[in-house]
């Protein structure tokens, strides 16, 4: 039973499952909001531009109607009568197809947002199965389509019952109706009825706008398991990070050992820690460590600085507040600039013993009980305890 409960699709979708659906512009979409977008921005246009449409028509249907025996003779006249009414025609109604396309496109973006993508133009054959077709047809969402059909019909066929039903002496009457006043009169009762029609519409768009966006989202609710494998594939596979955090670790302590043999001075504990420290007066404002490590990555610090002849101090508290305190390539905290500078003091004097060349330099005394604050040393009863 829990496998089966996992295996629903009960959990909403994930933003990269959304981002992946607009990528393949498969967005939420509602027909009947754009029939009613189309509608209303043309009655929006004939409504605005009445008066100028009925002008426009008016003159086109009387210069239309009016035939001259030169043009009834002339069959080129005619033919350039004909393109001449024409063009005007599609003149008159331009900016209502105009306003038409502007809601047509307006409706997508309304309930999608503005998308752009080839993936829908890419030919796919499965979606010219017939039997895909058939299975559409009596889903429930082919049922919900056939209804939204009838209900359009209905408010359709509501719409021009009522017209004809109120406005059927108005009609008649502009069968005798003079051109100027017939030609309003017509254009105001195409208005009463897509007036009629598009408040039938906003309801059905107000009803079908809300259920598509619930399918839509609920045709991309993923099942738990789902969710956890995208978690995965966006923060990567632990083992896979582990191993790539395990290189890096390994690659930057090899960096590390490459450094030792510059450092001028290896303090040690002598065996749990060590830690190498660099001081160039021109470069740096106070000493740097540049490696360190605990147990065997001490023994190698030991060992390499053994080869490169690089000093070798031991100072069981310095090094302890040193690898605890201090991070490679950081410099030395300020409260151990004392304790360091007594080590840099003992190391400078044993370069110069060793590089004497007249008799009688001494060697430097290694430096004993070198103070660090208890604060900073792990050994301390103070640090213990915190």
């Amino acid at each position: 039973m829990a496998e089966e409960s996992d295996l629903e699709k009960t959990e909403p979708a994930s933003s990269r499952r959304l981002e992946q659906a607009r990528e393949e512009g498969n967005l939420p979409q509602s027909r009947e909001l754009m029939a009613f977008m189309v509608l209303a921005a043309g009655m929006g246009g004939l409504w605005a531009m009445s008066g100028w449409l009925a002008s426009r028509t008016s003159a086109l249907m009387r210069e239309g109607l009016t035939i001259t025996r030169d043009l009834a003779f002339d069959p080129a006249l005619m033919f350039s009568r004909f393109v001449h009414q024409a063009s005007e025609g599609l003149i008159t109604v331009a900016p209502l197809f105009l306003l038409t396309i502007v809601g047509a496109i307006a409706a997508p973006i309304m309930i999608g947002g503005w998308n752009v993508s080839s993936k829908p133009l890419e030919l796919d054959f499965t979606r010219m199965s017939p039997l895909k077709g058939i299975k559409r047809i009596f889903s429930m969402e082919g049922v919900g389509e056939l209804v939204k059909a009838v209900l359009k019909s209905l408010v359709v066929g509501i719409a021009i019952w009522w017209t004809i039903r109120h406005e059927q002496d108005t009609l008649f009457a502009l069968i005798n109706m003079p051109l100027e006043a017939g030609v309003p009169e017509m254009i105001h009762e195409l208005l009463v009825a897509s007036l009629m029609i598009v408040g039938g519409m906003a309801i059905i768009v107000a009803i079908d706008v809300p259920f598509q966006l619930w399918q839509y989202y609920a045709k991309l609710r993923m099942t738990k398991e789902e969710l956890k494998q995208e978690g995965k594939e966006q923060d990567g596979n632990p083992e896979v990070k582990g191993q790539i955090r395990r290189q890096q670790r390994e690659m930057a302590r090899r960096r590390m050992m490459q450094d030792v043999p510059t450092a001028d001075v290896i303090v040690t504990n002598p065996t749990h820690f060590a830690v190498a420290l660099k001081y160039d007066g021109e470069r740096m404002a106070a000493p740097q460590v540049v490696a360190k490590g605990m147990n065997l990555i001490a023994a190698n610090i030991r060992e390499l600085a053994a080869e490169h002849n690089v000093p070798i101090l031991e100072a069981p508290p310095l090094a302890r507040a040193l690898y605890h305190h201090a991070d490679v390539g950081e410099q030395i905290p300020s409260a151990l600039y004392t304790a360091v500078a007594e080590v840099m003091a003992y190391v400078y004097q044993l370069a110069q013993y060793f590089g004497a060349t007249q008799p009688g330099v001494s060697k430097p005394e290694v430096p004993r009980d070198i103070f660090v604050p208890e604060a900073l040393d792990p050994g301390s009863p103070d640090e213990v305890a915190a």
